[in-house]
């Protein structure tokens, strides 16, 4: 424990201890008073004025800590280094990956934001308002709609990459009788609205749009999935993004794969209990803030429970 001590000290600084806590400086905020609290014996730490914590306290020393440290703690831990070695290769390609893909919206692309809507643009708002969105979120996702062409009467949610520009649109039919989605010619490969996501923060991961509009700094991955080769996947591991899982509850072998790898490089995964919902679009913005807030955190003796009980 003292060796773990002396490498938090090394990446931290000075430090005071109350019975089991030590308190550092927080690496997060930087407040110029010690507020940041870690237990070793618990492996968990948390800062007491902007409430960054965690269940890992190598996550600290992996996001502050150099080369050296990380491979000290590794080694006090017990852990292999595989994540740390494939870290290279991995991130070769993902700055061409993010920034390549650019679309335009549809030329008849109308925004829902405007006081003054026409016939069709005021259908398009009630349906919004039937799946509990209101005029804050259409102002904040630059919800629009189509009035001609192929996207007519579809509400349009754009994707903006972190330059401002737009990488992807959702086009979403408001009747039945159509295809739900009519999405552009072009890759999903991509992080949706990463203009307003902060990877400083747990990111929280759901399926569709709908389901990102009532979660918070949410990511859709639009019926797809997370891998390696995702660019999404790619900006998580380097930010060293903690995340919350919230996909539907008929995609649990896919959350079932997600949270393998995320845990397989050492990211701090939590995952949303739906109760009765099928999916978090379903919920109002304050369910899903109770149900995040008691969101567990995932170990890999989890995973390993579930694949059993299935096989059983």
């Amino acid at each position: 424990m003292n060796e773990k001590l002396a490498i938090l000290s090394t990446i931290l600084g000075s430090h005071y201890q109350t019975n089991d806590e030590y308190i550092f400086h927080c690496p997060y905020c930087k407040h110029p008073k010690r507020k940041f609290s870690v237990n070793l014996r618990r492996n968990v730490y948390k800062c007491w004025v902007c409430n960054q914590r965690g269940r890992s306290l190598y996550r600290v020393v992996r996001r502050f800590g150099s080369f050296k440290d990380q491979e000290g703690w590794r080694v006090l831990a017990g852990t292999p280094r595989e994540d740390l070695s494939r870290f290279g290769a991995l991130f070769e390609t993902e700055k061409e990956e993010a920034t390549t893909q650019t679309v335009d919206l549809p030329e008849n692309f109308q925004s829902l934001t405007h006081q003054k809507l026409d016939s069709r643009g005021k259908k398009m708002a009630k349906y919004l308002k039937s799946r509990g969105i209101d005029k804050k979120d259409i102002l904040q996702w630059k919800v629009g709609y189509c009035s001609a062409g192929r996207y007519r009467d579809r509400v349009i949610f754009p994707s903006f990459n972190e330059d401002g520009d737009a990488n992807y649109f959702v086009a979403r039919s408001i009747t039945e009788g159509d295809f739900k989605y009519l999405n552009p010619a072009a890759s999903r490969n991509i992080i949706f609205n990463e203009l307003y996501l902060d990877f400083d923060k747990e990111i929280t991961i759901v399926e569709g749009i709908f389901d990102a509009m009532k979660a918070q700094n949410s990511v859709p991955i639009l019926g797809s999935t997370l891998s390696e080769n995702s660019v999404l996947f790619k900006k998580i591991i380097r930010y060293d993004t903690p995340v919350l899982l919230a996909l539907d509850k008929d995609a649990k072998w896919k959350a079932l794969k997600i949270k393998r790898l995320l845990l397989k490089y050492g990211i701090e995964v939590r995952e949303l209990d739906l109760e009765e919902y099928e999916d978090v679009g379903e919920m109002s913005k304050d369910e899903f803030k109770r149900l995040s807030s008691t969101a567990s955190f995932v170990q890999e003796e989890d995973i390993l429970v579930s694949l059993l009980s299935d096989v059983s």
